[in-house]
This record gives C-alpha cells, structure tokens and sequence, in this order.
C-alpha cells in the first residue's frame, strides 16, 4: 500500500529526479530507497554472519545440530 508524502528538496536534486524519473518522481524515489534498503540489509546480514563465525558458542551449537541432523535417516 502507497501512502502519499510531502518532502523538501534542493531545486538541484529534484532537478536530478526529474531528469532519471521518466515522468514518474514517486516510481522513481521508491526504486531508489528499495535498492538502498537491500545493500543496508545485505551489509547487515553479512555483518551477523560474521559476527556468528567468530561466536564460539554459537559455532559449538551449529556443530551439535550438523551431527545429529543425519540422525535416523538410514533407520
């Protein structure tokens, strides 16, 4: 669901929005902030996966969960 906004710009910049958005300003801005949202979430979701690899204790339990996964598969 959209929901309509009122925003301050410098003339420059919406100079520069008008020139990319092809007629469409709120397509365009909504293109943008979705790009910069994935790039955040990614740099987040990398920094997690780096921070649970140096997690001793996060690592003992991923290595506990890794031997039994397989448990009673070739019952």
């Amino acid at each position: 669901m959209k929901q309509k906004i009122a925003i301050t710009l410098d003339r420059e910049l919406l100079s520069f929005i008008d020139r990319q958005a092809q007629g469409n300003r709120s397509d365009y801005l909504n293109a943008l902030i979705i790009q910069e949202r994935r790039k955040i979430l990614e740099r987040e979701t990398i920094a997690a996966l780096q921070a649970d690899s140096q997690d001793p204790e996060y690592q003992a339990e991923i290595a506990e969960w890794d031997r039994l996964v397989g448990d009673g598969i070739d019952a």
